[in-house]
């Protein structure tokens, strides 16, 4: 392919993102697959250009006077992201082959504007209403904190499975295997990989045996926090694809009861492999749309973990496009979820068990409002400090963020039910 036809594909795959909701590493695969003349370098540079876009995607939208359409994009990041001048822009916009088409009017005379100082919220490359919320949370430090969820590609986290191997042998296996893991700072049984160029984590042997699973050291640190032990009852009431519910199984050393319950049938059935995969158990329980369908268990659970349904705004290094997908409204329809799943799910707590939120998001109102309102619902629910691993103390409130810690942005409070 042309570097004229390496942009017009780009700004398709964008345009595909843009008028969808699948992530953005769905589409362009599917591209790749649906456009078998393309070569590696091919892909491999469409999808380069594809997501430098959609993490600079505020910033070239306001330099093109607004658009949000894929070509205007990808003519923006040639300006401003790679310094090409007018002429060398126009230059690939001849409409040749399977090039884009001449430059307009209107678009040569955005890109002949010089760049002015740009509000904070678009050179964070965040929707104006997450960079509020991020000041009142970070205050001075917001700016970096913005970087560092949208500017890096995330690396690749392992969770090695010590029910069957070791952190050294994994990482044998891994240099063994041409790659370069390194420990990570606070997961013990986790290893990190770069993410270019990107492994094939699938066709490793140790993947298909068990021994480690693909997970971010944030999702590590959190289960951790959670504190499930052996012999203990566990519900991991929000089990989602099983991530979670495989480490809460590795805590447990395989001793006692483990159920995992979702509303969807299709992630239950996905997690079954896993578990066979990993060589663990755990019973499987579907919820209604209204929380019903674990009756039985209320009252009985040492340990319910409630990995809750988020906008997922803290792993936007991962997935950028949902960094535009972002509404305020969707936030508190997700905000009154939260608190209601936590009071179905506090019914199965035991008298002295613990009962454990989590989020993948650092928004406020995700977060801490939701918390307030459950604690306001419910005093019979006593905060219980946790002491993350770069704490010198305990914490009633754990957040963990790509520029503070280096992980995806977690939030993470327990409780334990009392008279």
């Amino acid at each position: 392919m042309t570097p004229a036809a390496r942009l017009a594909a780009a700004a398709s795959i964008l345009d595909s993102i843009a008028q969808g909701r699948q992530p953005a590493e769905v589409v362009v695969k599917a591209w790749g697959q649906q456009n078998r003349y393309a070569g590696s370098k091919d892909r491999k540079a469409i999808a380069d250009r594809v997501y430098k876009v959609l993490r600079a995607r505020g910033r070239l939208s306001w330099i093109m006077g607004g658009r949000e359409d894929g070509r205007a994009l990808v003519i923006g990041s040639l300006a401003t992201l790679d310094g090409l001048s007018l002429e060398e822009i126009e230059a690939l916009h001849t409409g040749e082959g399977y090039g884009p088409g001449p430059l307009s009017k209107h678009e040569r005379g955005r890109l002949a504007i010089k760049d002015s100082e740009l509000p904070g919220w678009v050179e964070a490359g965040l929707p104006e209403f997450v960079v509020e919320d991020l000041k009142s949370t970070f205050g001075e430090g917001w700016a970096a904190e913005a970087h560092a969820l949208m500017a890096p590609r995330a690396p690749i986290d392992l969770r090695i499975n010590g029910a069957v191997a070791t952190v050294e042998d994994v990482e044998a296996e891994l240099r063994a295997a041409g790659l370069s893991p390194e420990p990570m700072p606070w997961s013990p049984w986790g290893l990190r990989l770069t993410s270019e160029p990107p492994p094939n984590i699938q066709a490793l042997e140790g993947f298909k045996a068990g021994r480690f699973e693909v997970q971010d050291e944030g999702s590590q640190v959190v289960t951790w926090l959670a504190d499930a032990r052996p012999e203990m009852t566990v519900v991991d009431y929000c089990a989602g694809g099983g991530g979670k519910t495989l480490a809460l199984a590795q805590a447990m050393q395989g001793k006692g009861r483990l159920v995992a319950c979702d509303v969807i049938q299709k992630r239950l059935d996905n997690i079954r492999p896993r578990l066979a995969r990993a060589g663990v158990e755990a019973e499987l329980g579907l919820l209604g749309q209204n929380g019903g369908g674990a009756e039985a268990l209320n009252g009985e659970a040492d340990l319910v973990f409630v990995d809750a349904p988020c906008s997922g705004s803290g792993t936007l290094r991962r997935h950028p496009e949902e960094a535009w997908r972002l509404k305020p409204d969707e936030v508190e329809r997700l905000h009154v979820l939260q608190v209601r799943i936590m009071g179905q799910a506090a019914k199965l707590v035991k008298m002295g068990g613990r009962l454990v939120y989590v989020t993948c998001s650092l928004l406020t109102r995700e977060n801490e409002a939701s918390l307030d309102a459950f604690e306001a619902a419910n005093p019979g629910f006593r905060p219980v400090p946790v002491t993350p691993p770069w704490a010198e103390g305990p914490q009633a409130r754990v957040r963990l963020s790509p520029g503070s810690t280096g992980t995806d942005g977690f939030f993470f409070a327990a409780y334990e039910r009392g008279e």
